[in-house]
């Protein structure tokens, strides 16, 4: 017997049982972007290596330990996408989607990451995007967290999530705040865990976001980065928040909040859970202005936001939150007799002609009407009509309530269509 095949470690599949949860929170969030109104993008799955390597960073883990990079039969390197971000600015520029113009777009799809596979976090995990170019005022930042939050709303957890929200500035200002951090902390070097240690020179600001509690205890006399604000930034993140007071959405300001690349700049939020565990972001964002130009085109202001759809469907199980699986079918046809088949098929395709909200399941593999009716039951379908040789001969079929509805009855086959289309 021949080795039996397993899919790769980290990604999974997502059998029928497990599919209505997502398609639950996929309907919700394209009814919501409609409701919005932000545009779909969709960008290949896979890029040149050096779009992320000049959007990301190199010196970040993302990029010297997590992507899945290799070359193809040219020679050239390429990577499965390891976030949206990057195609989405890169598809724009290319495109001319960006400069001097208003943009807002979402996405959604597979993302790529060699990580230590866990619960709600795989190699191919799925992600929801929103980015918008050419806007710079609170405002656009103030809707896209009113648009999370009417979000979990609709989902119904809100409850159940904690908006964090900090500034990062501009880069002159967070360039002479992370000078005064690095002084900070090589005065407190041998108290630093291996991977502060490491990031003390190369990305500085992601020690603020150390996991390691001793780390944590260290930084509370640390330099803190809203004393180095201008004008400019203290106005722009005040009248963030007063957007958001207004709009009756709470916050707590989070100083250790903080990205760790130089093209991200003043708002920067997540939202975050205790319900699955351990404290969990379930959607972060934040402006991004430096990214277009970084990437090749014309300064553009950006801001965006990114969420995980495993730990979205993760979140609306553990809390309860799927709705019940709605039946196979409303109907099921059963058919007896040899000629029946395409007489059955015939008609059920009438049906969904006729009345194009019926859900119609076709018994197919043969067996006698007892077999028959027991698919029928295990469908979840209401009626069963059932054409058997006699029925075709009389253009008539019998109707059999499933559910306790009614009695049995023969129609004439218009007759039971009209009857089905008043909800019989």
């Amino acid at each position: 017997m021949a080795k039996q095949i397993q899919a790769i470690r980290g990604m999974n599949d997502c059998l029928p049982e497990q599919t209505p949860a997502w398609q639950q929170a996929e309907a919700v969030l394209r009814d919501l972007m409609r409701a919005y109104g932000y545009a779909e993008v969709r960008m290949p799955i896979m890029e040149v290596t050096g779009l992320f390597k000049r959007a990301i960073g190199e010196v970040t883990d993302v990029v010297e330990k997590e992507m899945y990079t290799f070359d193809d039969r040219n020679g050239d390197s390429m990577t499965l996408r390891p976030e949206g971000t990057a195609g989405c600015v890169r598809a724009g520029i290319e495109h001319g989607l960006l400069y001097n113009q208003e943009r807002r777009m979402w996405y959604m799809g597979p993302m790529f990451r060699y990580e230590r596979p866990q619960k709600g976090r795989y190699r191919q995990f799925h992600q929801f995007g929103v980015e918008v170019f050419g806007l710079q005022g609170p405002d656009i930042d103030a809707e896209l967290i009113m648009l999370t939050a009417r979000l979990w709303k609709t989902l119904g957890v809100s409850e159940h999530l904690v908006l964090q929200l900090n500034s990062l500035g501009q880069p002159e200002e967070r360039a002479e705040y992370r000078q005064a951090l690095v002084t900070y902390l090589e005065q407190h070097k041998d108290k630093l865990d291996e991977d502060s240690q490491r990031r003390l020179y190369t990305n500085p600001l992601r020690v603020l976001d150390s996991k390691n509690p001793e780390v944590q205890a260290l930084l509370q006399d640390a330099p803190v980065l809203a004393d180095y604000f201008g004008e400019q930034t203290r106005t722009h993140f005040e009248g963030l928040k007063a957007l958001l007071t207004s709009a009756g959405i709470a916050f707590e300001i989070n100083p250790r909040l903080v990205r760790g690349l130089d093209y991200y700049n003043l708002t920067v939020f997540e939202w975050v859970t205790e319900s699955l565990g351990a404290q969990g972001t379930v959607c972060g964002g934040g402006r991004y202005d430096g990214l277009v130009e970084q990437l090749g085109g014309q300064a553009t202001p950006a801001v965006g936001f990114a969420m995980g759809m495993e730990r979205l469907v993760l979140l609306l199980e553990t809390l309860n939150q799927v709705e019940a699986q709605p039946a196979q079918a409303d109907v099921y046809l059963a058919m007896m007799g040899d000629n029946s088949q395409a007489a059955g098929f015939a008609l059920a395709e009438r049906l969904r002609d006729q009345l194009p909200g019926l859900r119609v399941m076709s018994h197919c593999g043969g067996g006698n009407f007892k077999k028959q009716l027991k698919r029928a039951d295990k469908s979840g379908a209401g009626i069963a009509l059932i054409l058997g040789e006699d029925e075709i001969a009389r253009g008539e079929v019998t109707v059999k309530y499933l559910r306790g509805q009614g009695e049995q009855q023969t129609l004439a086959v218009n007759d039971m269509i009209e009857q089905l289309g008043k909800g019989i």
